[in-house]
């Protein structure tokens, strides 16, 4: 692996997040979550492009049989398009929970998104869950108790969900079933204090695992078994997410924060990894 390069744009993010590759578009789209904005950058030219949105925006998603996405917002899930925004929110699963907001998602490939929720307060309570949207646009709670809900990712043949909860350091491994039950959750990686919090993460086509470590300034990629095969330092302490890119999804993306780092020039950056491997297709949302 021969290191980073930093995407040159005008400014930073405030809480970079929930990077997408638009096979459809040729771009990477990313969220600032606190903006709140939603980036894209073009593969082709190299140029960004931005949207503001009205409240903070944690994630968005493709979809496969329907132009624009869905999105994961303040106020709960929502059909989003961009040129021009245009924003219908259809369902607010933690309307009774005042402090909690969608945090991060994925969609697997039978067109079912997969979000996590989190307590936004700062000594986080476990009041977080874990949420699927079915394309019939039905939403059903399948685990909960999560203080900072992040992730999620599959294994290659998505009979394993990969989850964490940031605030005590643990990614979760679950498996799945093509009804969408979860069972046998188990700890498939404890984050030691160098390390950082587990934030978001990706797969490779091997199976490996890499997730951002927030305040431990690396992404980290570990093997199907659990063990940490290598990691990237990158020059901000806040790393948040990662998304292989590209039409050979040989460009592994990695966002960053720059809220509280005022001392760090790269803080909020969006870096790119050689990591020497491919990813895999990202999932559509099947509505």
């Amino acid at each position: 692996m021969s290191g980073f390069k930093v995407i040159e744009r005008p400014g930073r993010d405030l809480l970079g997040e929930g990077p997408l590759w638009s096979p459809r578009d040729e771009a990477l789209y990313w969220v600032d979550i606190k903006a709140p904005r939603v980036n894209r950058l073009d593969l082709n030219n190299g140029t960004v492009r931005v949207w503001p949105m009205p409240e903070a925006i944690g994630w968005l998603i493709e979809r496969r049989d329907a132009p624009g996405f869905i999105a994961g917002f303040q106020s709960g899930f929502a059909r989003l398009a961009l040129d021009p925004v245009a924003i219908d929110l259809f369902a607010d699963p933690e309307a009774h929970l005042p402090a909690t907001r969608l945090n991060d998602a994925k969609a697997d490939r039978l067109g079912r998104i997969w979000a996590g929720s989190m307590d936004e307060r700062p000594d986080a309570q476990p009041l977080g869950a874990l949420w699927r949207l079915d394309p019939d646009f039905s939403l059903h709670a399948v685990d909960g108790d999560y203080h900072i809900a992040n992730g999620p990712t599959f294994s290659p043949d998505q009979t394993v969900l990969y989850h964490a909860d940031s605030a005590q350091r643990l990614v979760y491994a679950y498996d799945v079933d093509d009804e969408g039950g979860l069972a046998n959750r188990r700890v498939f990686v404890r984050f030691t204090g160098e390390m950082g919090y587990p934030d978001g993460m990706t797969t490779d086509a091997e199976g490996g695992v890499w997730i951002a470590a927030w305040d431990g300034g690396r992404i980290n990629r570990f093997t199907p078994d659990g063990a940490l095969d290598r990691f990237v330092a990158l020059p901000a302490s806040q790393i948040t997410s990662c998304a292989f890119a590209g039409p050979g999804l040989d460009r592994l993306f990695v966002t960053s924060a720059a809220m509280g780092r005022e001392n760090e020039p790269l803080a909020g950056a969006l870096f790119e990894i050689d990591a020497g491997i491919c990813g895999l297709p990202p999932g559509q949302f099947g509505g």
